[in-house]
């Protein structure tokens, strides 16, 4: 049966604009038992205070990029280290808040939904195994590093990567989100549960790769559920044989295999 916080996700994923912290808080519930409505408010009005923190009047890129990140990497010591990407709790927003430690994109959480508390012209941006924040114009604004605690990168797209920034938007950044959680537990096969729910809350994004279906397939055999597993890569394999039957043919011998296993 869905959980009511599954149900909130896919409820505010599909909204007309969705709030990038309200699913964040909903995807951490998943990971944490603990995390009620009381500790969510928190964590909402967590971000209020800090945005209310920031100096009134600020105009220009540059403005906004050193007084939030003097404030959020500076007096409030957010960024991160390498110690961080072995704890899921960098990954939970909440825990972020509270520790001010965490993996790139969560610790950019903070620092995009404060910032645009304040009003400020902010967007994230996914680079290539890493997740930054930008302020102004994508093409020209400034970018900092909130992992480096805010750390300036710049400006110009040319010093970051070749060809044109593009924002990222709310369902890339939870969906990345949800990858680095899938990565954190693949290595850990004690942690396939988190793996497990991880892949269903991004099946409920308005908008992924249908490969995940058999991803989950996969990781329901894993885990010795073969009926469950068998069942599911039926079912995608009559999704692939309309474009790939050769990969049609292959997923379903495993479905066969998986169900031998019930014997």
């Amino acid at each position: 049966m869905t959980s009511p916080w599954r149900e909130r996700f896919a409820a505010e994923a599909r909204a007309e604009r969705p709030d990038l912290a309200t699913l964040c808080l909903l995807l951490a519930a998943e990971g944490d038992p603990d995390l009620d409505e009381r500790a969510m408010d928190w964590a909402q009005i967590e971000l209020d205070r800090l945005a209310g923190m920031l100096p009134y009047g600020l105009r220009g890129a540059r403005a906004w990029a050193s007084a939030v990140s003097e404030l959020l990497g500076g007096r409030m010591g957010f960024h991160g280290t390498p110690a961080d990407y072995d704890r899921l709790s960098s990954s939970l927003l909440h825990e972020v808040l509270r520790r001010r430690r965490g993996l790139p994109i969560l610790l950019s959480v903070v620092w995009l939904e404060v910032a645009r508390r304040a009003g400020a012209p902010v967007y994230g941006l996914a680079l290539p195994g890493h997740f930054v924040v930008g302020f102004g114009d994508p093409e020209e604004g400034v970018v900092v590093d909130p992992f480096a605690g805010g750390a300036s990168l710049g400006a110009g797209p040319a010093e970051l990567a070749a060809g044109p920034r593009t924002a990222a938007r709310t369902m890339d950044i939870v969906l990345r989100i949800l990858n680095n959680i899938r990565a954190w537990a693949s290595s850990r096969p004690e942690h396939s549960g988190v793996a497990l729910w991880a892949l269903d809350l991004a099946l409920l994004l308005p908008s992924h790769p249908a490969a995940l279906r058999y991803e989950r397939a996969k990781l329901l055999v894993e885990r010795g559920e073969f009926a469950a597993g068998a069942s599911e890569m039926e079912s995608y394999a009559v999704v692939v044989d309309v474009i790939d039957p050769p990969s049609a043919v292959r997923i379903r011998a495993e479905a066969t295999a998986a169900r031998a296993l019930l014997n």
